[in-house]
């Protein structure tokens, strides 16, 4: 493993295959990204114009929960350059040894509510009820969470319902809670019955609700995953998803790779790059940056050599 400054990445990763011209990365005149649906809007709205205009090569962005995302690669259904996940630990565990052997880690997050506050929901939140007593009193399926099996949004409010049953002492809370949420099997659409009235909230990373223009009643960082002093606290506690793969707590950590069987290498590397280099624009839109871009594995030249 590596583990290098924001300045020798960013050195490393221009350093090889045509950074910053588009004749020179091959593979034709865009870049593939299969990425973790909490991107959508930052990579579709901001990072992929900006991507184009730098370098000609068009964003070709799809977008699931991070665990489909890896099992779409796994079963050979999608063939992207670049992979784009929301949990670095299941970046390494699914994709290394068969699909790639480094990532470049290069932004975190915070999870919390997304809420309408004009419902009886937000309407108690607004007036500093305390959420976990908002949400065990919610009528089921009007508060929502991204499916657990298919995304680390999902399994993540899991993991924040158990943490805040024992922070708060709260006996039953978290199976309450989780039998009575609605499961998003469409990460992308998590907030889509918020916005139109149908669900009074969802469990979402920060930037979703900044993305959709809704009030965040962010979790503390005893149980919101974005805090690197609590990864003990976090570690206490684990999902298995349908498949078999077991998450357990850590800190939130964005990380991307290129595939070994990418069409266009040398653009994906550079797509890489530029997102380790968008620390500006990430905070922008609801992420956080400190102490990022981080490499690991067994990089390639282009960003691993001092």
């Amino acid at each position: 493993m590596q583990s290098r400054s924001r300045r020798s990445v960013l050195a490393t990763l221009a350093a090889g295959g045509g950074v910053g011209a588009a004749g020179c990365l091959g593979g034709g005149n865009s870049v593939s990204v299969l990425a973790a649906g909490s991107l959508a809007v930052v990579l579709d709205e901001h990072l992929g114009q900006r991507f184009e205009e730098e370098t000609g090569l068009a964003v070709r962005g799809e977008y699931y929960g991070t665990n489909a995302v890896m099992r779409m690669v796994e079963d050979d259904r999608k063939y992207p350059d670049v992979v784009v996940s929301a949990d670095a630990r299941l970046l390494r565990d699914r994709l290394y040894d068969t699909h790639s052997a480094w990532d470049v880690s290069f932004a975190s997050n915070a999870i919390g509510i997304a809420y309408a506050p004009d419902t009886r929901f937000g309407e108690r939140l607004n007036a500093g009820d305390p959420w976990y007593e908002v949400a065990r009193e919610v009528d089921s399926g009007n508060f929502a969470i991204s499916d657990p099996d298919l995304d680390p949004l999902g399994y993540r409010a899991i993991h924040a319902f158990r943490l805040a049953e024992r922070e708060h002492g709260l006996d039953g809370f978290a199976e309450t809670v989780t039998e009575a949420a609605y499961r998003e099997p469409e990460e992308p659409q998590l907030l889509a019955g918020v916005e139109t009235g149908n669900r009074a909230a969802a469990v979402v990373y920060r930037n979703m609700a900044a993305d959709h223009g809704l009030p965040f009643h962010s979790f503390p960082d005893a149980y919101n995953f974005s805090n690197p002093e609590y990864a003990d606290r976090y570690a206490e506690v684990s999902y298995t998803t349908d498949d078999g793969y077991t998450a357990t707590g850590a800190p939130i950590v964005y990380n991307a790779t290129v595939l070994e069987s990418a069409d266009s290498p040398n653009a994906g590397r550079e797509f890489v790059r530029f997102l380790a280099n968008a620390d500006k624009a990430l905070r922008e839109n609801g992420f956080e940056t400190e102490e990022f871009p981080r490499t690991h594995g067994e990089a390639p030249i282009e960003v691993s050599s001092e």
